[in-house]
């Protein structure tokens, strides 16, 4: 039994890293000890103990819960034996109509009890989840339940009942329509839990989790992110800048004395025989460079282009100077647009409407951009300026400005090309990236994981 249970510990493990969370060996054997520390058939206890030893942020909670429910699931085989009576709790066997079902499921939403709501999702999930995929072979699928049960199309009886004839249109009713949108958003998780763990058992956990959770938001490619992807990583720009200045916190830190003073130290050792006990260093100088970031704003690369500028200023306290330019067919400052304490969606929408970022037809256009910020802004990369370029450098065959790249990579002192295309596209079709690669170094950034190990790798030491 307990080599049973220390085997599905090391494989729902092993299924968190290949989801993309980070567990080391020292986890898992923390993860281990825990198990001796709690009392074993306390489901959440273990959960919250394994959830104690290798959760680092909340935005992977979604995913080890998922991942746990799959490993150690509340119940096995056919759980559909429960009790109840006719008083809109789920009875044995179960009503074999959907629309006896949905009578059900609205009295359920109006009651909000969690467990009876659970115990009710299993129970459809059997009468109205399985088909035939195969001759011989079934499965299960969540869409079928919720298709038949169409949980959204209660709203205004579950609202008429929950007001129950106060005033239309008020406080009142905001609040009984979030309550019944949470409650049926839970009640449809409970459905595709119960899929899950029913596939699990019937494919194995290990087939199902590769399919059972989405990629981490931090691990979505920025050109194929959704929306909601999108608003995950702007969620996640300060606290990624506050993990990122906290690491340069401490390496300056460890690194507080400068080079050794090589004269000092042979001098101090005459006093002890020529060994040197001692040693003396040169003072540290540290250095905070100006940050310039020239980027494409263009509908292909805009999500990439508007995380990367947040993260910027997030971490503007590392630079003595941020300025920010944008561009599609010509180029514009907009660094006013990102104040310290403003709203980052303001900011964006500002930048949209107020900057002047389209010159002639709209389509990306570096060398004009690139010509254009060169002309107008002479003064923005200097021999202290870290020079970011943002873009994908798909030019639409237009001329690149080559030389005038070169000339503001040669003034600054550093200069980097953020690429989000993976680097097998690079060079094909319109892309400019032949063009541009010898003149600076261009690194392939596609995702977040990627962007915070760059920016780890040009903080100023």
């Amino acid at each position: 039994m307990a080599s049973g249970l220390l085997d599905r510990e090391i494989a729902f493990l092993d299924a968190l890293r290949q989801a993309g969370l980070t567990v080391s060996l020292a986890e898992v054997l923390d993860s281990t000890r825990a198990m001796g520390a709690i009392d074993l058939l306390d489901r959440e206890a273990l959960r919250a103990a394994f959830a104690a030893c290798v959760l680092k942020r909340p935005a992977h909670r979604t995913t080890f819960d998922t991942l746990f429910d799959l490993w150690f699931p509340a119940v096995t085989g056919d759980p559909t034996q429960v009790e109840g009576d006719a008083d809109g709790e789920p009875s044995e066997g179960g009503p074999a109509d959907p629309e006896a079902y949905r009578d059900l499921l609205r009295a359920l939403l109006l009651d909000g009890d969690e467990d009876l709501m659970r115990r009710f999702a299993r129970q459809v999930v059997q009468g109205l989840g399985r088909a035939d995929t195969a001759p011989g072979r079934q499965s299960w699928f969540s869409y079928r339940v919720l298709r038949q049960l169409s949980p959204e199309t209660l709203m205004a009886s579950l609202l008429e009942a929950m007001l129950q004839g106060q005033d239309r249109g008020g406080l009142a009713e905001k609040v009984a329509r979030q309550t019944i949108q949470e409650r049926i958003k839970a009640f449809q998780e409970m459905v595709e839990a119960e899929v899950r763990r029913r596939l699990a058992e019937d494919r194995g956990a290990e087939q199902i989790s590769k399919t059972a959770v989405q990629p981490l938001a931090e691990q979505v490619d920025f050109l194929r992110a959704s929306r909601n992807d999108m608003a995950e990583l702007r969620r996640q720009v300060f606290p990624l800048a506050r993990r990122l200045a906290t690491r340069l916190t401490a390496r300056r830190r460890l690194g507080k004395t400068g080079k050794l003073d090589f004269r000092r130290t042979v001098r101090a050792s005459l006093a002890t025989g020529g060994v040197p006990l001692v040693t003396h260093h040169k003072p540290h100088k540290p250095h905070k460079p100006e940050l310039v970031v020239l980027c494409d704003v263009s509908g292909s690369v805009a999500g990439f282009a508007h995380f990367t500028l947040m993260l910027s200023y997030a971490l503007r306290e590392q630079f003595t100077k941020v300025r920010a330019f944008a561009f599609i067919d010509t180029c514009d400052e907009v660094t006013e647009f990102f104040t310290p304490g403003g709203d980052v969606a303001d900011a964006l929408a500002r930048m949209n409407a107020e900057a002047k970022l389209v010159w002639f037809d709209g389509h990306s256009d570096y060398g004009h951009s690139i010509e254009t910020f060169a002309e107008d802004y002479p003064d923005a990369v200097g021999p202290r300026t870290s020079l970011l370029i943002l873009g994908d450098a798909r030019n639409n065959d237009r001329a690149t400005g080559a030389q005038t790249l070169k000339r503001l990579v040669q003034r600054s002192r550093h200069a980097y090309w953020l690429n989000p295309e993976p680097q097998a596209y690079w060079g094909s079709g319109d892309s400019a990236t032949a063009a541009y690669a010898d003149l600076i170094e261009m690194v392939e950034v596609r995702n977040a994981v990627q962007l915070e190990d760059f920016v780890q790798r040009i903080l100023p030491q």
